[in-house]
């Protein structure tokens, strides 16, 4: 395993810095500590959360052509990886994978996830890598030879950064692949906006456990006394930028301590600490185009809520 995580110090400097800014912010990645990726698992089941069971659902019926186009002997990278399930599915199709690279910031929930599937593909070397992916990492060396290296990015995940980032995560996938071997990446389309709302706030309050979980996380890590029940989530949909904006808000004037420091929160005051960002297929097409990726097919459900797109690596061109 290689292990590149995130220390106290630097999600120190992180929170810290995000909430002295205005407006506030905290970046996404740290709502997925161990309780936190549990809680998303439970999202994913939702019956609002219809992404993930849209995803499973392209995946189960074109697996085979997608296996296809990623070809036999891959050593496939998955960026942001959780419980590995849609990875199953391709795995399953694949031909004669020889190594599976699972790319996450929870440790633990990333090596009980590797194990197991150590267990399913006896045949294949799983090396999982905790990382922050938004960050240049290095890929292990299977023991066995491999003939390329393809990358999977599933979920939708890219959907949580602005077009600069998702550009920059972009262009660091471009480095690690060689011309002519692709992404398959997931992307949430745009379509009507109750719906896409109701997945990002459920009747359960599951997506807003899981909200909060960032403050508790805070709590925890980093000697800090923000009370839960004076914070509340809040889901919003940006027309102009095609986007959910997700926050948690201050519901009084309110000081919080964090070690040493003394943060001051107003009554409804938003802390933004996601993103999630619908596109069209050839929008996100144009937005991958700068950094060599070249559109070679891509798969969606009936209702045109989800694609699944396949880019192949060809010439970087700025």
């Amino acid at each position: 395993m290689i292990e590149q995580t995130l220390s106290t110090e630097a999600f120190r400097r992180d929170v810290l810095t995000g909430l002295g800014q205005t407006p506030k912010m905290l970046p996404c990645k740290y709502l997925y500590d161990e309780a936190g990726s549990e809680l998303f698992d439970q999202i994913c089941d939702l019956d609002e959360y219809y992404l993930t069971r849209t995803e499973l659902a392209i995946m189960q019926e074109h697996a085979g052509s997608i296996a296809q186009q990623i070809d036999r002997d891959v050593m496939l990278v998955e960026y942001g990886s959780g419980s590995s399930v849609k990875t199953q599915i391709l795995l399953d199709a694949l031909v004669d994978p020889v190594a599976y690279v699972p790319v996450d910031i929870s440790e633990e929930h990333l090596l009980r996830t590797a194990e197991r599937l150590r267990s399913q593909y006896p045949k294949m070397e799983v090396l999982p890598v905790v990382a922050d992916f938004t960050q240049p990492f290095a890929l292990p060396q299977p023991a066995s030879p491999y003939s390329h290296v393809a990358l999977y990015f599933p979920g939708s995940t890219i959907g949580n950064f602005t077009q600069d980032q998702a550009s920059h995560i972009l262009r660091s996938m471009s480095r690690l692949l060689q011309r002519g071997s692709g992404l398959l990446i997931g992307i949430d389309l745009q379509k009507d906006v109750g719906a896409i709302l109701r997945a990002y706030d459920d009747g359960q309050g599951v997506t807003a456990r899981f909200s909060l979980n960032l403050l508790n996380r805070i709590n925890q890590e980093l000697e800090a006394d923000f009370d839960l029940s004076r914070f509340e989530h809040s889901a919003v949909y940006n027309d102009r930028q095609h986007r959910v904006e997700i926050s948690i808000v201050s519901r009084r004037d309110q000081v919080v301590t964090i070690g040493a420091e003394e943060i001051s929160f107003a009554r409804e005051e938003p802390i933004l600490t996601e993103y999630s960002h619908k596109y069209t297929v050839d929008g996100f097409a144009r937005l991958a185009e700068p950094h060599g990726f070249q559109m070679h097919r891509y798969w969606t459900d009936d209702a045109q809520q989800f694609a699944l797109l396949h880019l192949v690596l060809g010439e970087e061109m700025q």
